[in-house]
């Protein structure tokens, strides 16, 4: 999720006041694409640890005088450095808790604690309950970890104890760095592998990041400036935990399995006279038009007290179906024999689906036998790539890397639910977070464009700040140094429809969407440059924003395995696994698991049931009965609860992107109907 990063250095390291600084400033540059919302810096120097933390991206505080003042103050004592020297800093991508209230933001500083984290505690309202005697200040999940810490240390662990203790009453994930008051280490401990170490081999120097590649190109850097010789980076495996001592470096390593006998319980470190913690960045608010963290989602929305009139949807029943499928009349394309049966339905071409065997034969040449990452899986916190983590890790036994991209429409219950993921099966966790802020802004300007003029065409605008999702992926890939990325795409969630309101006809020979072939690309091309024309408030600055999305949709390589081609996907399975095993949280307002993780889907599937009469769960639906998964009167029964408006989670739309709710809906409800 977010980007950690620590330096420790000793007087023997050759670092200086100068290079201290940019060492500080590269970790903050290359960890910034993990989190763009806040960034802090924590300083132990002389008896002091001192905190500067701003609701800023990293790149801002770095330049701010300011800071740079308090970081001068901190590690110079009379123009002269204070050995041994420790830093750790933080890039934040807002999970929980405010950022416009400092505390929130991290170095998190909590009973002589100072700490950063990477990941979501899940559980963390339910511990506040479970140990009263531990006191909630803020709102941010990493503090209940570094009180339970604190808790146990209080009744006599051990460092080593009390992080065990702590680690094994969590669940999501946790990568995290803590500096002690009381206690002369650094604490680096993660359940999931999402934290590297970078440590001179003469012991005088060592270094800390969330990403291998951070890491890479920091040392790269400093051996160059003869600062760094021989180093080691190695990477921190999950439920391990390491203490550094801060006056020699040299490092006990432990399991945080409570129950390890790896000779750490007594850990050797004594408590001390405290340290004084400094908190450098008074906590002041700092508000904006567009929330860079989303509100929590409302529990209900009674239309009843708002002024948006009631809609009829009923006529929606009496649209003419296929016989064979549910795919209504206007559906964009559709024709229907003699027997009512549609063009969909006739020219479908049945998932060829390989077999395990053929699976492992395909990826054997990509495994990897120096325990090193062998492939890359996005996940986005669906059902479909939940389940396919869990495959590729328990299944197929192979050693992946997980990614994500959040453009700013990845709900918390999606982000919690890939901690739930990645923190059980213990597997690293690279999230790349967009200008949150910026990206919401392009939403905004797009919804409000077509609310001028809507048009069932334009609607997949409101998506187009994702796709960049795919040059990513292909950018991670090459960085990590592996070549195989593995795709949980769903082979039945074909949409022709959204191309197919842009009057280019289906191809039902293709496989995915990005297929469409040169000419038809063009033409959907063409069709939005058409109704930018017509409305020219498409002209807005997202347009470069939108350009690039459509050229990694259309145009990228897409050189993917798609597991989904080799295994059934087998709906009841993959939701009955993801309860039972990983505690896989469901959506209070929707019927089904599909695009719960989704902040856009409740809004764009509004506008296509209110105006079109149907969504993409008709078309899911339809083929699954084309694949006889289930039966046209199933499906009929499903598409009624699925297609139901999820008014909670379009209220969450509107409030994060800036709009009015009220006004919203009082405007898509106006919209002439294709079946009236």
């Amino acid at each position: 999720m977010c980007g950690i990063f620590g330096l420790i250095a000793k007087k023997e390291s050759g670092f200086t006041p100068t290079t201290f600084k940019s060492a500080t400033a590269d970790l903050f540059k290359l960890s910034e694409s993990r989190g763009k919302e806040a960034s802090g810096l924590a300083v132990l120097s002389r008896n002091e640890i001192s905190v500067y933390k701003k609701p800023w991206p990293a790149t801002k505080l770095n330049r701010n005088q300011k800071f740079q003042d308090f970081f001068d103050g901190a590690i110079n004592d009379h123009g002269k450095l204070v050995w041994p020297l420790a830093m750790i800093g933080h890039a934040r991508l807002v999970t929980n808790g405010m950022l416009e209230i400092n505390t929130n933001n991290q170095p998190v500083i909590k009973d002589g604690l100072v700490g950063i984290h990477n990941g979501i505690i899940v559980n963390d309202e339910a511990l506040w309950k479970k140990f009263p005697e531990i006191k909630k200040q803020c709102q941010v999940d990493t503090e209940v970890l570094l009180s339970l810490i604190r808790l146990f240390l209080n009744q006599q662990q051990s460092l080593t104890t009390a992080t065990q203790t702590a680690f094994n009453l969590i669940k999501g994930t946790a990568s995290v760095a803590v500096l002690f008051n009381d206690y002369p280490c650094l604490l680096l401990a993660t359940n999931n592998s999402s934290l590297y170490v970078c440590r001179s081999l003469n012991h005088t120097s060592l270094i800390f990041a969330s990403e291998r590649h951070t890491l890479q190109k920091l040392s790269a850097k400093y051996v160059q400036k003869k600062i760094l010789d021989e180093f080691e980076i190695l990477q921190v495996k999950p439920q391990t935990g390491y203490l550094v001592n801060l006056n020699d470096l040299a490092v006990t390593k432990f399991s945080l399995m409570q129950n390890a006998d790896d000779g750490n319980k007594n850990d050797g470190f004594k408590s001390i006279n405290p340290k004084t913690i400094l908190n450098c960045s008074p906590d002041q608010p700092e508000y904006s038009q567009i929330s860079d963290q989303p509100p929590s989602l409302v529990t209900s929305v009674n239309l009843e007290a708002t002024k948006i009139p009631n809609c009829d949807l009923s006529p929606i029943e009496s649209l003419k179906r296929c016989t064979k499928c549910v795919l209504p009349e206007t559906m964009p394309f559709i024709e229907f024999d003699d027997q009512g049966v549609c063009n969909y339905c006739k020219n479908y071409q049945p998932v060829k689906i390989q077999g395990e065997n053929a699976l492992k034969k395909d990826i054997a040449q990509f495994r990897n036998n120096l325990d090193r990452p062998d492939c890359l899986v996005p996940l986005s916190g669906g059902r479909d790539s939940s389940y396919a983590l869990h495959y590729i890790k328990n299944e197929l036994k192979m050693n992946p890397v997980a990614y994500s991209y959040d453009w700013g429409m990845l709900t918390d219950l999606g982000r919690r639910n890939q901690a739930r993921m990645c923190g059980s099966l213990g597997i690293e966790h690279i999230l790349i977070s967009a200008d949150i802020r910026t990206k919401r802004r392009y939403i905004r300007q797009n919804v409000l464009a077509w609310l001028r003029k809507p048009d069932l065409g334009t609607i997949p605008l409101f998506m187009a700040g994702d796709k960049q999702y795919f040059y990513y992926a292909e950018k991670l890939r090459r960085q990590m140094g592996i070549k195989l990325i593995i795709y949980s795409e769903n082979p039945m969630e074909k949409t022709d429809f959204k191309s197919g309101f842009c009057d280019v006809k289906p191809r039902f020979d293709i496989d995915h969407v990005y297929n469409l072939g040169l000419s038809r690309k063009l033409k959907l091309a063409f069709y939005y440059f058409k109704q930018a024309l017509k409305n020219p408030y498409y002209l807005n600055s997202s347009i470069i924003d939108n350009s690039w999305a459509y050229l990694s949709s259309y145009f990228l390589p897409h050189k993917y395995l798609y597991l989904y081609r080799y295994i059934k996907w087998d709906e009841s399975k993959i939701d009955g696994l993801l309860a039972d095993v990983y505690d896989w949280e469901h959506a209070s307002d929707a019927a089904n698991t599909w695009r719960i993780g989704d902040g856009t889907a409740a809004f764009y599937n509004y506008i296509y049931y209110l105006v079109a009469g149907f969504t993409e769960n008709d078309t899911f639906r339809s083929n699954q009965i084309r694949e006889n998964v289930i039966t046209r009167q199933e499906a009929l029964t499903l598409i009624k609860t699925d297609n139901q408006p999820r008014y909670e989670s379009i209220k969450w739309y509107c409030d994060t992107i800036g709009i009015d709710f009220e006004k919203t809906l009082k405007t898509i409800n106006a919209i002439p109907r294709l079946y009236i």
